[in-house]
C-alpha cells in the first residue's frame, strides 16, 4: 500500500494549483497527393508541451492549448514538415485540415522497423501493400485501458490473430495466425522494433518470453505474401511490437493504476531530442496478488520490473544524406507465482478459481536483457540504408508441480475417479516421501545477429519501383538444466524430502546457425502494385546431450546434426479502384524449420497460401475483408510442457492439413459530424477459421492422437469476435467492449466436441472511460469481464483453466 501512497502524492503534487483559460484543436491530416488520411502524425503546440498524434483516419484532437495565439508543428518521417500560426479561441477549432507533402526527412517518434522506416500504419503503404496488414497506433491501445496491458487482449483487436489463453494475464502467450496452431507462439515471426525477440527463434521458437505490451506505443500484424520477409516462420505471419521512440521535444509521462487484486501498475519516462542528439528512458512495472484461490492460501499473481534506455545521435534533419545512430538497452525481470496444473471438471464446476495446495511452491523467475545498436542511412537520390546489432540474453527457471504418486497430472485431472489418492494429495492430504515430484525447468538463452536492409526507389520502365533487400546473419541456442526434488505433503504444507541432482534430469544444448536474405520490388504502375518477392534460408542446426553421466560437461557428449534449406517466393497484386478503395491478392510459400536434433523422416513445415480482400477507407469508415486459403504438405507439432507433452521439444509430422477462413475489420464513427462535439467509434473484427487434417496417421504426441481424415486441429476456434463501442466529447469518453470466442478442441477430432475434449465458448464484455483534466492529467477506470462470466480457456497442460474474472482499475496519466 504503500508504493501506491507515495506514487499517487508524487503525481499530484505535480499538478498545477492554478490553470489558465484553454481551449480545443480537432482536425484531420492527410497526404496533398492523394488525399489519403495521414496516421501517427505528430501534432505539437509549441512552446506549451500539449503534443498528441493523428490516429488510423488522420484525426487528431489536442485539449489544454491557452486561447490566444498559438504555433502548432505537424511532422512525420517522410514528409515535409508543417507549421502554422493559429489564432485558438475559447469555442476552439474543430474542423482543421491539414496537408503534408513527401519531402525532405522528419522524424517521426513511431518509426516501425518491419525492414526500412515505412509505416504499415501509413495509407499510402496500406493500400499496396501485398496482402493483410494491420496497425493499431498508440492511440488505439488507449481506447481500452487495460491493468496488465496483455498482449491476448490487444491482439484480438486484429482479425485473423488465433488467441489461447492460459493463466489470465498473457504472460506465456499463445498466439497463432490463420490456423497455424497458438502453442507459445512458436510459429508466428515475433519481433520488437523488427529484431528477433523470441528467447531462440531458429532453435528453440517456443516463446516464453514476450515484450511489456504496456510500454509499447504500436502493433503491426503482416499476413499472406506481405509477410515473407520476417522469417523463418512464413506459414501465418509476423507481429511487430513497437516500443516508446524518443521524443521530438523534451517530453514526461507518468502513470499510476491500482484494482482488484492487489494489483499495482506504475510507468514512467522522460526524454526529448536538440538538433543532433536523443535519449529516452522509462520504467514499467506491475504487481499482483493474482485471481486464483489457492488452498491454504498464498499468492498466484504476478510481479513485473521493466527497465529501457534509448540513445540517439543524428546528422542534421535536411542534410543530402541523413544518417543516425541509436542504441537500445533493456531489461525486464518477473517473478510469477504460475504453474501448468488445472483442476478437475468436477471442481472446476463448483469452484473454477481454485488451484490445488500441490502447486503451492510453483514459481518461475525470469531475466531478459536486450541490446541494439542501428544505424540509419538515407539519401535525396532514392537510398536508405538499415543495419542492425543486435543481442537478446533470457534466463528463466520455471519450478513446477511435474508428478505426483508417480502419476502424470494429466492422467490424473482427466480420471480423477480412477486416481483418488493422488487427487486427495493434490488437495492438501498426507502422503509419503517424494510423492510429489517438483521439476525444474532450468533453461538460459542466446539470440544475436546482425541484419541489414537496403532500399532503392527509383523510376524505370514506366513504372516507380521500390526495391529491398536484405540480409540477417544470426545465431542461437537454448541450454537446458533440469533436476527433479521430491517433496511430501503433511496437512497441506510441501515439505522437501529428496533434492534432485542438478543437471541429472535433462543436460543438453541446441542451437542454430542461419543466414537469410530476401528480394522484393514493389512496382507501382498507374493504379496497379505488384510485389514480387523471394526469401531463402540455411540453416544448421545441432544438438548437444551429455545426459545425467557427465553434468560437468567435460566430455563431447552426443552430438545430432541437421541442416535445411529453403527458397520462400511470394506474388502480391495491389489494384487502386479508388483513392479510397483498394482489392489486393497474394500466393506465397510457407516455410517452418524442423528444429535441432531432427531426424531424416521430419521434414519442414510447408504450405502453400492464397488470399484475397479489399479495403476501404473514406472518413471515419474503414472496412477490410479478406479470404485466405492455405494447403500444408506437412505441418509439424512441438513436444512441450505446455502442450501436455514430456517436453523434451522434438517436432512431429502432421501431413497435410488445409487451414481456410474469411477475416473482417470495420469501423465507423456513428455520429458522423450529426452531433457537435460528439464522436461515437464503432469497432469491430470477426474471425472465421476452419484447419483440418487431410490424411489419416497415429501419433503420440497428445493433442493430435489418432487422426483421420477430416479431423480438426486442436485449441482453433471456428469463431472469434471483438468490438468496441465509444462516445466520446472533448475531454472524456466511454468505452464499450465484448470480446467472444467459439468452443475449441483440446484434442483432434469430426463432429460433437466431448464434454472433456472442449473449451467453452464465451462472450465478455468490458467497459471503460477517461476524463481530462485540462492542464492537470486524465483520469480513468475500467471493469474488465463485467458480468463476471466464469469460462474455461485451456485443458493444457494439465486440467481446466479459467479465464480472468471481473477486474476493476482505475488509475490517473499525466505528462506534457
Amino acid at each position: 500500500m504503500r508504493p501506491l501512497i507515495l506514487a499517487a502524492t508524487f503525481l499530484f503534487a505535480t499538478f498545477p494549483l492554478g490553470a489558465q483559460q484553454t481551449s480545443r484543436l480537432v482536425g484531420q491530416v492527410v497526404s496533398s497527393d492523394r488525399g489519403a488520411p495521414l496516421s501517427s502524425v505528430i501534432v505539437q503546440v509549441e512552446g506549451t508541451g500539449v503534443r498528441g498524434s493523428s490516429d488510423a483516419h488522420g484525426g487528431f484532437a489536442l485539449s489544454g492549448i491557452p486561447v490566444g495565439p498559438a504555433r502548432v508543428s505537424f511532422s512525420r518521417l517522410g514528409y515535409a514538415p508543417v507549421t502554422l500560426e493559429l489564432d485558438v479561441t475559447a469555442a476552439g477549432i474543430r474542423d482543421l485540415r491539414v496537408e503534408m507533402a513527401r519531402g525532405e526527412v522528419a522524424l517521426d517518434p513511431l518509426v516501425v522497423l518491419m525492414t526500412r522506416t515505412r509505416l504499415v500504419g501509413d495509407p499510402l503503404v496500406m493500400g499496396s501493400a501485398p496482402g493483410s496488414a494491420h496497425f493499431l497506433s498508440r492511440a488505439d491501445l488507449r481506447i481500452q485501458p487495460l491493468l496488465f496491458d496483455d498482449i491476448h487482449a490487444t491482439l484480438r483487436r486484429i482479425p485473423g490473430v488465433n488467441i489461447q489463453d492460459e493463466e489470465g494475464f498473457g504472460l506465456r502467450p499463445n498466439i497463432g495466425l490463420r490456423g497455424t496452431g497458438a502453442e507459445r507462439s512458436s510459429k508466428v515471426t515475433l519481433m520488437e522494433d523488427g529484431i528477433l525477440v523470441a528467447p531462440a527463434p531458429y532453435s528453440a521458437p517456443a516463446a516464453y518470453y514476450v515484450p511489456t505490451m504496456g510500454r509499447m506505443e504500436g502493433v503491426e500484424v503482416r499476413k499472406g505474401s506481405s509477410q515473407i520477409r520476417y522469417g523463418p516462420w512464413t506459414t501465418g505471419g509476423a507481429i511487430n511490437l513497437v516500443s516508446r521512440s524518443i521524443p521530438e521535444r523534451l517530453a514526461w509521462e507518468a502513470e499510476l493504476s491500482g484494482g482488484a487484486y492487489g494489483s499495482f501498475k506504475g510507468r514512467g519516462g522522460i526524454g526529448g531530442a536538440t538538433d543532433h542528439f536523443g535519449a529516452w528512458i522509462e520504467t514499467y512495472q506491475v504487481a499482483t496478488d493474482g485471481f486464483k484461490e489457492l488452498q491454504g492460501g498464498g499468492d498466484t499473481g504476478y510481479r513485473l520490473e521493466d527497465y529501457l534506455a534509448r540513445l540517439r545521435a543524428n546528422t542534421r534533419r535536411d542534410a543530402p544524406t541523413y544518417q543516425e545512430v541509436e542504441l537500445k538497452v533493456g531489461r525486464v525481470e518477473q517473478a510469477s507465482d504460475e504453474t501448468y496444473l488445472g483442476i478437475t471438471d468436477g471442481d472446476f464446476q463448483a469452484t473454477p478459481l481454485l488451484r490445488y495446495a500441490g502447486s503451492r511452491l510453483d514459481l518461475m523467475e525470469t531475466e531478459h536483457d536486450q541490446l541494439q545498436l542501428r544505424h540509419f542511412l538515407t539519401t535525396s537520390s532514392g537510398f536508405d540504408l538499415t543495419t542492425t546489432l543486435y543481442q537478446n540474453t533470457f534466463a528463466r527457471n520455471w519450478y513446477k508441480l511435474q508428478s505426483v504418486g508417480g502419476r502424470s497430472l494429466n492422467a490424473v485431472l482427466d480420471d480423477p475417479e480412477q486416481f483418488p489418492a493422488e487427487l486427495a494429495i493434490l488437495n492438501g492430504g498426507d502422503s509419503g516421501d517424494n510423492a510429489l515430484r517438483i521439476r525444474a525447468n532450468n533453461r538460459e538463452y542466446l539470440a544475436r545477429g546482425i541484419q541489414t536492409v537496403l532500399g532503392v526507389r527509383a523510376n524505370a520502365l514506366g513504372a516507380r519501383h521500390q526495391l529491398e533487400l536484405g540480409v540477417r546473419i544470426h545465431e542461437d541456442e537454448e541450454d537446458r538444466f533440469h533436476w527433479e526434488d521430491g517433496y511430501r505433503m503433511t496437512d497441506g504444507v510441501m515439505t522437501l524430502t529428496n533434492p534432485g541432482i542438478h543437471g541429472a534430469q535433462t543436460n543438453r544444448v541446441v542451437d542454430a546457425r542461419a543466414i537469410a536474405m530476401y528480394i522484393q520490388d514493389e512496382v507501382r504502375a498507374g493504379r496497379v502494385t505488384l510485389t514480387p518477392g523471394l526469401r531463402y534460408e540455411t540453416i544448421d542446426f545441432t544438438d548437444t546431450n551429455w545426459g545425467a553421466q557427465d553434468l560437468e560437461r567435460t566430455g563431447p557428449g552426443t552430438v545430432r546434426e541437421n541442416s535445411v534449406e529453403a527458397w520462400v517466393p511470394g506474388l502480391g497484386a495491389s489494384y487502386e479502384v479508388s483513392p479510397s478503395t483498394h482489392v489486393f491478392g497474394g500466393v506465397h510459400r510457407g516455410f517452418g524449420p524442423p528444429g535441432p536434433g531432427a531426424d531424416e523422416e521430419t521434414r519442414p513445415e510447408s504450405s502453400a497460401s492464397w488470399e484475397i480482400g479489399t479495403r476501404y477507407r473514406r472518413g471515419s469508415k474503414g472496412l477490410d475483408l479478406v479470404g485466405f486459403y492455405s494447403h500444408y504438405s506437412n505441418i509439424l507439432g512441438a513436444e512441450t510442457l505446455a502442450s501436455g507433452t514430456p517436453g523434451t521439444g522434438d517436432l512431429f509430422n502432421g501431413g497435410k492439413v488445409v487451414a481456410r477462413g474469411i477475416e473482417a475489420a470495420g469501423e465507423l464513427d456513428l455520429a458522423d459530424g450529426r452531433l457537435t462535439g460528439l464522436r461515437v467509434p464503432l469497432r469491430v473484427t470477426y474471425t472465421f477459421t476452419q484447419a483440418e487434417f487431410r490424411n489419416d496417421f497415429a501419433s503420440a504426441f497428445e493433442p493430435w492422437g489418432t487422426v483421420e481424415v477430416g479431423d480438426e486441429l486442436p485449441y482453433n476456434p471456428k469463431h472469434q469476435f471483438h468490438g468496441t463501442l465509444g462516445v466520446r466529447g472533448d475531454l472524456w469518453g466511454i468505452t464499450l467492449g465484448a470480446e467472444g470466442t467459439g468452443e475449441s478442441r483440446t484434442v483432434a477430432g469430426q463432429g460433437e466436441i466431448p464434454s472433456n475434449e472442449r473449451t467453452d465458448a464465451h462472450l465478455v464484455f468490458s467497459i471503460s472511460g477517461e476524463l481530462q483534466i485540462p492542464g492537470m492529467a486524465t483520469v480513468f477506470a475500467g471493469i474488465q469481464n463485467l458480468a463476471d462470466a466464469s469460462y474455461a480457456v485451456s485443458r493444457r497442460p494439465a486440467g481446466l483453466r479459467p479465464g480472468l474474472p471481473r477486474t476493476i482499475q482505475a488509475g490517473v496519466r499525466i505528462g506534457r
